[in-house]
């Protein structure tokens, strides 16, 4: 990875997908089991908090790493089904969407460190 905001995008992506997580399982433990909330209401107000955040990161990371509209697309859809984000930030990870607009410098993957110290002063 190249940027700072690709590490802001991996986090919110994982997150999402955990407060996704959470908020399922207090609705198992409410609706399914039937003990009281389940945590339901706090859950969802985090995975609320969370989703908003994840839309907004995945708004303003969208042109530091040269992210084209049908990208962005897919990364604001992925919020909605169930650990989608978690898929998505995989995805893209792997694709080099992560990289930023230097991916292509350094062989696309941005998997591993540049060796020269002139470059990495830069």
């Amino acid at each position: 990875m190249s940027s700072k905001a690709a590490v802001l995008f991996r986090v919110a992506a994982v997150a999402e997908a955990f407060s996704w997580a959470g908020l399922l399982i207090g609705m198992f433990f409410k609706y399914a089991i039937g003990s009281g909330d389940g945590g339901v209401p706090v859950l969802g107000m985090v995975h609320g908090v969370v989703f908003s955040a994840y839309v907004l990161v995945s708004l303003s990371v969208f042109k530091p790493l040269g992210w084209r509209p049908k990208t962005l697309v897919l990364a604001l859809l992925s919020s909605i089904p169930p650990l989608f984000t978690w898929l998505f930030e995989k995805w893209a990870l792997r694709n080099g969407k992560l990289d930023g607009p230097a991916r292509l410098t350094y062989g696309g993957t941005g998997l591993f460190q540049v060796s020269d110290p002139a470059v990495v002063a830069a």
